[in-house]
């Protein structure tokens, strides 16, 4: 009987931490839901998927300079925003590897190349989740690719999480370089 009593313990202790790492996974916003997640304030949302060609990707290198990202998607799914006639800017979708697999970020870019709001649209990863919390990504409003966005310095870590906080970083860097790239926000494109 005392034998069963510790091994008791550790199954229900294994069993929560299965069920802790299975609790950061999950799809949280369509794509349908995204770019209202980035701007609540807009009434209207027109897609647009932006072709990754080379003339692209070569625009995005020059602005990311040395903050690669992890992912080169083939196409960005991108929403216009706006609210009557007035443009709010652009919801942009990106992927970026956490520790083994991709996260799914929006990014809401406004026009003037500053970043308006960031959510998590998909998590694959066992730990690290901490990055979905609002009180995390509202630090990434107001940035801009001049922003270093490196947690040794504008960007607050989460302890166990620092691959995920520098996905979410690298997301937003690519995300703010696809919006000036394809539309000229922050720039003179």
């Amino acid at each position: 009987m005392r034998l069963l009593a510790p091994i008791a313990v550790v199954v229900i202790a294994v069993v929560l931490l299965v069920r802790a790492g299975a609790a950061q996974e999950g799809i949280f916003l369509t794509e349908e839901q995204a770019p209202a997640a980035v701007f609540p304030d807009a009434d209207g949302f027109a897609r647009h998927v932006v072709p990754a060609t080379p003339a692209l990707r070569d625009e995005m290198r020059r602005q990311l300079g040395s903050a690669a990202p992890s992912v080169w998607e083939e196409q960005y799914v991108t929403f216009k925003a706006s609210h009557g006639e007035a443009a709010l800017g652009y919801a942009i979708i990106v992927d970026e590897i956490g520790k083994h697999r991709p996260i799914t970020f929006v990014v809401g870019v406004r026009p003037d190349g500053t970043v308006n709001d960031v959510a998590v649209m998909a998590y694959r990863e066992a730990y690290g989740g901490e990055v979905k919390a609002k009180r995390f990504l509202t630090q990434y409003r107001g940035k801009r690719e001049a922003d270093p966005l490196q947690t040794s310095g504008d960007i607050k870590n989460i302890a166990g999480a620092t691959l995920s906080v520098d996905a979410a970083s690298r997301a937003v860097k690519k995300a703010l370089a696809v919006a000036h790239a394809a539309f000229g926000a922050g720039g003179q494109s």
